[in-house]
């Protein structure tokens, strides 16, 4: 089983910056895709952002292009997020998540995904 570790969310004010880590607890393989989920209040969870690790490549939600970040460390078998310019509508629970073999188009469907960490809650004021 592959446990999921986030860490770095907070509060901060609008404009500001934070950056979200997620650590695998091991291996999971070279086809994965791993990165984040949200879920306001009222609304239904919805993807952020995810990298593909055999391709590299990166898929963001059109709400957090150009501000939003994505990159790993496969040594660590870590996904980071940063964070830049958020706004107060960025506020929610922030999920880690990966399965085990990517997808493309359906990166964003939370129902592909194998393995979930606890959330971490990112608030900002404005």
């Amino acid at each position: 089983q592959v446990h999921l570790v986030e860490s770095g969310g907070g509060s901060v004010q609008a404009g500001g910056s934070l950056r979200l880590s997620c650590a695998a607890s091991k291996y999971i393989s070279s086809r994965r895709c791993m990165g984040w989920f949200r879920l306001a209040p009222k609304k239904e969870r919805e993807g952020v952002a995810i990298i593909n690790d055999g391709r590299g490549e990166t898929y963001y939600a059109d709400s957090v292009k150009g501000r939003f970040t994505i990159s790993q460390d496969n040594t660590k078998n870590t996904v980071y997020l940063q964070m830049n310019s958020l706004k107060p509508e960025d506020t929610a629970v922030y999920y880690c998540a990966a399965r085990r073999v990517c997808g493309g188009g359906d990166w964003g469907e939370e129902r592909y995904y194998d393995y979930w960490g606890q959330g971490t809650q990112v608030t900002v004021s404005s």
